[in-house]
C-alpha cells in the first residue's frame, strides 16, 4: 500500500491547505504523519472486519478497510470545497489538529 501517495493526493485536493503546507515546508511532515495514521486506520479496520466476517475474502476485507480508513481520514481533514460561509482552518489550526491526531504514541 502506498499510503504516502494516497495522502498526498488527498492533500492536493485541498489546494489551500496543500499550498500552505508546501510554502511553510511542512508538507512532507504532515504527509508522513497522515500516512502513518492512514496505515494504522487501515490495519485496525482490516482486523475489525476480519473478525466480523471471517469467511470473507481477505482482498475484499482489505479493500473495505481502506475505504473506511480513507473516509475517516478525509472526514478529519479540512474540506476541499467549503460550503456556504464555512472557512478553512488556518495553517496553525490545521497543523495543531494534525499533531494532536497523529502523535498517539
Amino acid at each position: 500500500m502506498q499510503y504516502k501517495t494516497i495522502v498526498l493526493e488527498l492533500l492536493q485536493q485541498r489546494t489551500e491547505l496543500h499550498e500552505q503546507l508546501r510554502l511553510t515546508r511542512r508538507l512532507r511532515p504532515a504527509m508522513e504523519a497522515l500516512a502513518t495514521e492512514l496505515r494504522e486506520l487501515h490495519l485496525s479496520w482490516k482486523e475489525t472486519l476480519a473478525k466480523a466476517h471471517p469467511q470473507s475474502d481477505p482482498s475484499q476485507i482489505s479493500s473495505e478497510a481502506m475505504e473506511l480508513a480513507l473516509k475517516g481520514l478525509e472526514d478529519r481533514l479540512p474540506s476541499a470545497s467549503p460550503q456556504g460561509e464555512t472557512e478553512l482552518p488556518t495553517l496553525d489550526e490545521a497543523m495543531a489538529y494534525l499533531v494532536g491526531h497523529t502523535s498517539r504514541g
